[in-house]
Formats: C-alpha cells, structure tokens, sequence
C-alpha cells in the first residue's frame, strides 16, 4: 500500500515537469508529435526505473558513511558519498547508451524521430533528480526506490504526452502571432502545472 502510495503520489503530486520543472528541455523540445513524446517518455521511464534502484543500492551499500561495514570492521568509518554524483550520471549514462543501442535496432523511425534528444537522456535533470531525491527521501528498500521511479517516469511520460497531444491540437487554432510557438507552450505547462497542483491536496 505504501509503495502504490508514493507512485501516485510521484504522479501526480511531485511530477517532476510540473512541481519540480525537470526535464524541461526535452519536454518543450519533442513534444509537438504525440508518437515520439510517447516513445522517449517509454525510454525516460525504462531508464528511471532501472537507475534509481541501482543508485539506491549503491548508496547504500558503497557510497553512505559506513555503507561499507559489510566488508569488515576496517572499512566502518570509510566514507565514500563524496562520489554519489559522479556515480549516479556514470550509471544514468551507461543505461541511457545501452538503450540508445536497443531503440536504433529495433525502432530506427523513432531513433530517427528522437534524434539528438535521446543520448541527452544521460543528462536529462529529471533522470539526476531522481536518484538525488531518492537519496534525500532515503527509502527503506529497494522496492519503495523502483516503485518512485517507476512513479516519476510515468509522471514525466503523462506530461510529455499530455503536452503533445494539445499541441496537435493547437495547430489547428487561431492563436495570436506573438504566442505561436514556444510562447503558447509555456503558458500550457503553466496551465497544467496549476492543474496538477490541485492533487496536493489529496490525502495519499
């Protein structure tokens, strides 16, 4: 119960486009096609998904002070988190590479589609912030971790594609010339930010 808690909440409380605006590169960049935004949204989920447990387990049992006190009593007081960064965008960018290899094998349209934006997966701040918020929260179990970023992914991809699929729409609307574009996209996000501020007050 406590895990479906947190992905809700992930959802649709702390999104990470909308109440910590993360990832706004490629949110503004690739969703003008309802397609693409849904497949990078796919593979910001698949990545989220497999790096914050990964992250979770190397802090906790390499980076953290003591982390390392199951290796002897002489590694107890070593303290390693001063490399958490580092780590953390060598692992993102190791599985943000591997995927990067599976999309072109098997999809090249949407490799072709997604372009520059998905090796920039690797540093995509919704993807860093997740593990560095997982490691401010420091959940109890690597279930309770997968479970938030499963929660996140899906909150980045719901955004992306939400996005997307209004600005289909927008296409075909008499909107004012100052606005076109990038203008009327940020007055969008806004709109749908204070939208999904109105779950913060749920009891979750």
């Amino acid at each position: 119960m406590e895990a479906i808690s947190l992905i809700v909440r992930s959802i649709f409380v702390d999104n990470m486009i909308f109440a910590y605006f993360l990832g706004m590169c490629s949110y503004l960049a690739v969703s003008k096609n309802v397609k693409t935004a849904l497949g990078l949204g796919i593979a910001v989920t698949v990545v989220l998904i497999l790096t914050v447990p990964l992250n979770f387990l190397l802090e906790n049992y390499i980076l953290k002070p003591g982390a390392l006190g199951w290796l002897g009593d002489g590694f107890k007081d070593m303290d390693l988190s001063v490399f958490s960064l580092i780590i953390f965008i060598a692992v993102i960018a190791s599985f943000t590479q591997l995927l990067e290899m599976v999309i072109e094998r098997f999809s090249p349209s949407l490799y072709n589609s997604l372009g520059i934006f998905l090796p920039l997966i690797a540093v995509n701040c919704a993807i860093l912030g997740a593990s560095l918020f997982m490691q401010q929260r420091d959940f109890s179990n690597i279930g309770m971790a997968t479970a938030y970023g499963f929660g996140s992914g899906i909150g980045w991809l719901l955004a992306i594609v939400g996005m997307a699929a209004i600005r289909e729409k927008l296409e075909y609307s008499n909107i004012p010339k100052p606005l076109r574009g990038l203008g009327i996209t940020f007055i969008m996000t806004a709109l749908m930010a204070i939208g999904f501020m109105s779950f913060s007050g749920i009891s979750i």
